[in-house]
C-alpha cells in the first residue's frame, strides 16, 4: 500500500503537470517536478507510517482505513503545496498539486474498494450454498451479509433484503436492495429462487417469528434466527450462529426481565429452602439461588435421583452425602418438622406439587394429599419456627379452575393467604403459564411424538396456552420474595397465548418425515384458554409494569377436615370443585360451624 499510494502521488501530480504543459515534455519534465514527486512519495510514507494508516492491520477498503486515508492525503497534498506554492516563483503550477491531491485520494481510496470486492468475490460462498433472504435491514442484518459474503464455507449466500420499517425502502446494504416487507416474501422468493429466510432481528419478538415462520413454510422456504440479544453482546456474530428456529422461538423469545438482580439480596447469607428442588421449576430456583451466595441452601423433594441431578449441577458433583439435601416427602408433617429444625430456614419457596393435569382427574385425592395437605403442612412447619418469607408456587389453572389440579392449586393460594393474615412474616403466592421444556411439557412431548414416527397429538384446534421459559419463572419467585405483600399473588405479564396447533404444525414442518396431527379432544377439566386472573380479582401494578399484584381470598385450614373426611377413593372433581368455592376467609379465626358439622351434614355438604 505504501508503494502504491506513492506511485499513486507521482502519477497524479506528474500527468496533471504534463496537462498544464500542453504536453510539452520538455517543460513539464523537469528536476522541480522530481524533487516535488520525491516530496510527496516520502511524505506519504513518513505520516502513513506514524499515524495507524500502514502499521495497523485493517481489512482492505474499510470505513476505518478510508477515515484515516483522507485526512493523510490532504495534509501530504497541503504541506508540498505551501513548500512548493510559497516562493513568488513557483516550483509547480498549483493546478498540478491541488489537482494531484484531489487525484491521489480519489484513486487511493478506489484502488483500496477494487481490492475489496475482488477479495470478497473470491470469498463468496460456492453455488451450492442456500439463497437467503435476510429478513431485516438493521445493524444485525448488515452485520450477518458481511459475515456471510466474507466466509466461503458459511452454507448461505444472501441474494435479498427485506424489511417492515417503510424509511429502509430501496436502501442498499452491500449491493442488496430493500426489495419489501414480509408481505412480499412470496414473490422475492420466487424471482430469486431462494431457498431460505433468515431472520436478522435478535429482539424479534415470538409474534414476528410464527409470522414469517408461516410465511415462509406456505412457500417452501426454511426459516432461521440470530441469537438472542443477550448472546449477540457476549461475543461476535459468526456464521455459524444461524440456526432453525427452535418451537421455543416461536412460543416465546420476547423475555420479561424483572430487575432480579437489584433485588435479590434478601438471600445472599440467609439459610434458603426450596421443596420439591428436583422438579423443573425447583432445580433452576437452587441453581439461581445459589448465585447469590446464601448462608445454606437446603435442597428438599422425595426423589432422590432428583437430588442427585439438582447437586450435580450446582457443585459438579454428587456424593449426596450432605445435610444440604433433604429426603424427605411433604405429605409427611413430623419429617418436614425435622428438617426445619435441624436447619432454621429464613426464606422458603415452597415449589413441591403434583401438576399432570389429566392424572390428577383420575386421582383427585392424591392432589389433595400433595398439593392441599402437603402445602399446609409445610405453612404449618414454616409458621411455627418464624419464617421470614414464605413463596407458594402457583400456576395459571387456579384461576376459575376446572379441574383437580386447578382446584388444589387454588385452595393452595387461599391457604397461603390465610396463613399471611395469621403471622408476622411474609406469605405469598406466584402465579404462571406452561414452562418452555419442563417435564411433561408439550415441547418434550412433541418432539418424543416426532422421534416416535408421529403423529402429533392435539387435544383442540383452539387450544392456547401462556408460556415462558424456566429462567422467566424463576426470576418472578425470587422477585417475588421481595416485592409482593402478604396475601398477594403476583402474576407476570406472559404476552398473548399461543396456539398449540402452531406449535405442532412448526415442529412437524422441521421433521425429517412427514408428521400428520390429530385432534384427540379436550379432556376433562382441560380448558380451551388459561387465564391469569380470576373473577373479581383486583390489578396492581405497584413495583413492576409487567407484574400484576392480585389479593385472592383467604381459606382457614380448620375448613380442610371437611375434605379429611372425603380423603379417600369417593372424592370427585365435582365435589372438590364445591369445596374451593367456599367463601371461607376466616381471617385467623376458626370456624365453629365447621368444625360441629355432623359426618352426615359434610355428606349432604359435599353432595350438593
Amino acid at each position: 500500500m505504501i508503494a502504491a499510494d506513492g506511485l499513486l502521488w507521482v502519477g497524479s501530480i506528474a500527468s496533471l503537470n504534463l496537462l498544464r504543459y500542453r504536453f510539452s515534455l520538455v517543460d513539464a519534465f523537469t528536476l522541480r517536478l522530481g524533487i516535488v514527486l520525491v516530496a510527496a512519495f516520502a511524505l506519504q510514507a513518513s505520516v502513513g507510517l506514524v499515524t495507524p494508516l500502514y502499521r495497523a492491520t485493517w481489512r482492505v477498503g474499510s470505513f476505518e482505513e478510508i477515515l484515516w486515508l483522507a485526512p493523510i492525503v490532504a495534509a501530504v497534498g497541503t504541506t508540498v503545496g505551501l513548500v512548493t506554492l510559497a516562493p513568488m516563483r513557483h516550483f509547480l503550477p498549483a493546478t498540478a498539486i491541488i489537482g494531484g491531491t484531489a487525484l491521489t485520494l480519489v484513486g487511493a481510496a478506489g484502488l483500496r474498494v477494487a481490492w475489496r470486492l475482488n477479495w470478497e468475490r473470491k470469498r463468496r460462498p460456492v453455488t451450492l450454498a442456500e439463497r437467503a433472504i435476510i429478513f431485516g435491514a438493521g445493524e444485525a442484518g448488515v452485520q450477518l451479509i458481511e459475515v456471510l459474503l466474507a466466509d466461503q464455507t458459511s452454507g448461505y449466500l444472501p441474494v435479498a433484503l427485506l424489511d417492515d420499517d417503510p424509511e429502509k425502502r430501496n436502501l442498499r446494504l452491500r449491493l442488496l436492495k430493500v426489495s419489501g416487507t414480509r408481505h412480499d416474501l412470496a414473490a422475492v422468493a420466487a424471482r430469486l429462487r431462494a431457498d431460505s429466510v433468515i431472520i436478522a432481528i435478535p429482539s424479534a419478538g415470538s409474534e414476528l417469528v410464527r409470522d414469517i415462520t408461516e410465511l415462509a413454510t406456505a412457500v417452501g422456504l426454511k426459516v432461521r434466527v440470530l441469537p438472542t440479544v443477550g448472546q449477540m453482546f457476549s461475543s461476535s456474530l459468526q456464521a455459524e450462529d444461524v440456526r432453525p428456529v427452535t418451537p421455543a422461538d416461536l412460543l416465546g423469545r420476547r423475555v420479561i426481565r424483572t430487575d432480579v438482580e437489584a433485588i435479590a439480596g434478601y438471600l445472599t447469607d440467609k439459610r434458603v429452602l426450596v421443596t420439591g428442588a428436583g422438579g423443573s421449576i425447583g432445580s433452576e430456583l437452587c441453581r439461581q439461588i445459589y448465585r447469590y451466595r446464601p448462608a445454606r441452601l437446603i435442597m428438599l423433594d422425595r426423589d432422590e435421583s432428583a437430588l442427585h441431578h439438582v447437586q450435580l449441577s450446582l457443585e459438579g458433583r454428587a456424593l449426596l452425602d450432605g445435610r444440604q439435601l433433604a429426603l424427605c416427602d411433604i405429605r409427611d408433617r413430623q419429617a418436614l418438622d425435622e428438617v426445619f429444625a435441624e436447619h432454621a430456614p429464613q426464606v422458603v419457596f415452597h415449589a413441591a406439587a403434583l401438576k399432570h393435569l389429566p392424572l390428577l382427574e383420575t386421582w383427585p385425592a392424591e392432589a389433595v394429599k400433595t398439593n392441599v395437605r402437603g402445602t399446609q403442612n409445610a405453612l404449618d412447619v414454616a409458621m411455627a419456627r418464624g419464617i421470614e418469607r414464605f413463596v407458594n408456587i402457583s400456576t395459571d389453572k387456579a384461576v376459575n379452575p376446572t379441574s383437580v389440579l386447578g382446584y388444589s392449586k387454588r385452595i393452595g393460594e387461599r391457604l397461603t393467604a390465610h396463613a399471611a393474615v395469621c403471622t408476622a412474616g411474609t406469605y405469598l403466592s406466584v402465579r404462571f403459564g406452561n414452562v418452555l421444556g419442563s417435564r411433561g411439557s408439550v415441547l418434550p412431548t412433541f418432539q418424543a411424538q416426532i422421534d416416535a414416527g408421529g403423529p402429533l397429538t392435539v387435544t383442540h384446534p383452539d387450544v392456547c396456552r401462556y408460556f415462558m421459559t424456566v429462567e422467566e419463572a424463576v426470576e418472578l419467585v425470587i422477585q417475588a420474595g421481595a416485592i409482593g405483600r402478604g396475601g398477594e399473588v403476583l402474576v407476570l405479564d406472559m404476552g398473548e397465548p399461543v396456539k398449540i396447533v402452531n406449535v405442532a404444525s412448526a415442529m412437524a414442518a422441521a421433521a425429517r418425515e412427514p408428521i400428520d396431527i390429530v385432534y384427540t379432544g379436550l379432556r376433562p377439566g382441560e380448558k380451551l384458554e388459561e387465564e391469569l386472573v380470576a373473577e373479581g380479582e383486583t390489578i396492581e401494578r405497584r413495583v413492576h409494569p409487567s407484574i400484576a399484584h392480585v389479593r385472592v381470598e383467604s381459606l382457614s385450614p380448620s375448613t380442610l377436615a371437611l375434605l379429611d373426611l372425603a380423603d379417600s377413593a369417593i372424592l370427585t372433581r365435582s365435589r372438590l370443585q364445591e369445596f374451593c368455592r367456599q367463601p371461607c376467609g376466616f381471617n385467623g379465626e376458626d370456624s365453629s360451624v365447621l368444625v360441629d358439622l355432623t359426618d352426615s351434614s359434610v355428606a349432604n355438604v359435599l353432595d350438593v
